[in-house]
Order: structure tokens, then sequence, then C-alpha cells
């Protein structure tokens, strides 16, 4: 049983809700880890005990994405946000040739602006003009072989945008901020130089941030940078070289324990969300045009369902009925409005029908159809 029953319907764009499960051995967890005999709160960073954390958080990461040995698993802070900056920092700076960047919603826009302070970036693509409400095609792209890296992010949490392959040369190092869809499908990471993505989406609270990161790319990284902001040092700490979130770090290990423990890995993960997101974007398309979604059908991600309804009026009416309804985190984005739903992995399916049968319910008293 849910210790909060409103847990289960937080459709929130981050912070995502967190499994049952993990919520009720934090809950023990912040008196008395019982191994420890105190409280995960005051346990210190020092100890042969987080020692284990971070050792079995690494080892269920690398279990469940495959992931090959010689990439190194750092758990950050400064969210995704620094890594924005770190990324450019290591493989950017002093360069000639522009690193290749996608320009296809919110986050890539942030991501594009910190990288051009470290220096050159050529936009491959953007869907500006278009009002971010679509995906290239691989027709559309074309990859220089001398850029120092090619920078996407696999989805778009605020219109709702999700790739569904790799992008990319083989000869071009690939760097990715997934940090809304990491570890709620199969991911081949061994295409990747570089990828990082923060916890509070699918996999923990807000305060770590997970970077997965080849070992070349720590090797040939410069040799001049704040030890906070490089990877080589952080690697060397092995993720604790200053005070890190012990905390979310140990959630992180619980959420990865269910994963693997509980839902079966990855494969069977993206299952569950893809019946989730099959579920809610039928009652969307089968609603006679009352529910719009914001992008086109052929890139819909299955972490967030971005839509609208006829009028602003009707928007505020649907959120506020959903409220009362116990329907949580359902809000658009202040970017673009509307209505958005997030199904991150810990978001179930039960939840998922629930606001289907409330938004068939809802228009039916508004058209009576």
């Amino acid at each position: 049983m849910s210790l909060n029953p409103n847990n289960t319907l937080n459709f929130s764009g981050g912070p995502g809700a967190l499994p049952d499960v993990v919520l009720n051995q934090v809950q023990q967890a912040i008196i008395n880890v019982p191994e420890v005999g105190l409280s995960i709160l005051g346990i210190s960073h020092r100890s042969a005990w987080f020692e284990n954390v971070v050792r079995e958080t690494e080892n269920n990461i690398r279990t469940l994405l495959g992931l090959p040995a010689d990439y190194h698993i750092l758990f950050l802070q400064g969210g995704a946000t620094q890594q924005f900056s770190m990324v450019p920092m290591t493989m950017l700076r002093g360069k000639k040739h522009p690193a290749e960047y996608f320009d296809t919603g919110y986050w890539s826009r942030k991501v594009i602006t910190e990288a051009m302070r470290e220096g050159p970036v050529r936009v491959i693509w953007s869907g500006e003009k278009e009002g971010y409400r679509r995906l290239p095609t691989d027709e559309e792209l074309d990859f220089s072989p001398d850029a120092p890296y090619i920078h996407y992010v696999s989805n778009e949490t605020v219109e709702g945008l999700q790739f569904d392959r790799v992008l990319g040369r083989d000869d071009v190092p690939r760097v990715c901020d997934m940090s809304s869809d990491f570890l709620s499908k199969p991911c081949d990471a061994g295409k990747f130089s570089l990828i990082y993505a923060h916890a509070q989406k699918n996999i923990g609270p807000a305060g770590v941030t997970i970077v997965l990161v080849r070992d070349s790319v720590v090797q040939n990284g410069p040799t001049n940078l704040p030890a906070f902001l490089d990877y080589r040092r952080q690697v060397e700490a092995h993720s604790n070289l200053n005070t890190p979130p012990v905390f979310a770090i140990y959630v992180v290990m619980l959420v990865t324990r269910w994963l693997l423990k509980d839902i079966g890995g990855l494969e069977n993960m993206a299952r569950i969300n893809q019946q989730k997101s099959a579920l809610l974007y039928s009652t969307i398309d089968n609603s006679d045009g009352f529910y719009h979604n914001w992008g086109d059908a052929a890139f819909r991600s299955d972490m967030n369902a971005a839509f609208t309804l006829p009028t602003a009026e009707l928007e505020d009416k649907f959120l506020h009925e959903a409220e009362l309804a116990g329907f949580s985190g359902l809000t658009g984005h202040r970017a673009i409005g509307g209505i958005r739903a997030s199904i991150y992995n810990a978001l179930t399916l039960g939840a998922v029908e629930k606001l289907s049968n409330f938004m068939d319910d809802f228009r039916f008293k508004q058209h009576g159809k």
C-alpha cells in the first residue's frame, strides 16, 4: 500500500514519483539504516558503508545497461545544468572545428548557450521555426567527420518529443543528455562517449547527476580545469571529491535494485512505459480534437505527453478539477503552457488508467460526447 495515495497520481515533470517500495525503504532509512544504526541523513560519506552503496549503485547501472568496461560512472552535483558546461570545457575548449548540437526544444537551447562560451558550435538542426513540434529525420542531417563531438537531448520534457534512435557518426564522439529517459528503456551506451542524467525524473531525488564517461574522454581532457569541474579528478576521487549527496545516491541505489529485481530489467521497464504512453495517447487521439497533442505523432515521447484543450479557460478548468480528483503536476511547462502528463518509471499503469478515465469524463461533461 502506498504511504501517500496521492503519490501514485504524481504526473509532475520533475521531481517525479518514486516507487512505493523505495519510499518505504527510505522512510525506514531516514530513521535508522539497520546495518549502521544511524539515520541515512547522518552517515559519513567517508564510511565503508557508503563506499559499498556507491559500488553497488555503479554495478547495478553497469548491469542494467550492459555498460562496457572502459566507462566510468560518476555521481556528481550541479544537475544536468553543470554538465552543459563541463562537457564543452572538457571536449570543446581550444578546438578549431565546431561541436555539433541539436536545437530540438527548451532544454537543448540552454545547452547550446553554455557550449558557445567554450568554443565554436554548429547547430546541425533546429526546430525553432516550427515551434519545436517535431524532431529531424535522418535525411535532414549532415554530420561532419571533423566535429569534436555531437550533442543532443534524447527526450525533450517540455514539448514531449523523444528520439527513437542513436544519432551521429560512429567516428565522432556522441554526447547525450538523457536526464528524462535514462534507465527507462534499454540503451546502447557503448555508442556514446558521454551520457549524463540528473536523477529527479526516473532514478531518484534531486541532488545527484549520473555521468557515464568513456575513459578516453577523461584521459584526453584539459589538465588545467578546476578540480570540481574535472572528470579526471572526480574519477580519481570515486565521486567523493567533496561531500557527495549521500541520501540521493542511496535512493538511486534502491531504485536500481527495484529495476533489476522487481521490474526485471530495462526491457520490461520499456514495455510498461510503452503501455502507459499508448493508453494516454489513445485517449488524446480518440477525443475528436478536444485534446490536441503538442508535437508530431511520429516523435511523441513515452515520458512526457504535452497537449492542449480548445481554450485556455477549459485548460484552467481541467487543471482545477484534476487537482480536486487527486492528480498532481499536470500543469504544462511555463514555456508553452497547456497540460503535461509525465509518466516516468515509477508512475504506474493504473495511475495512467485513472487519468485516461478522468480525461474521458471531463470531455463528456463539456461536450456530451
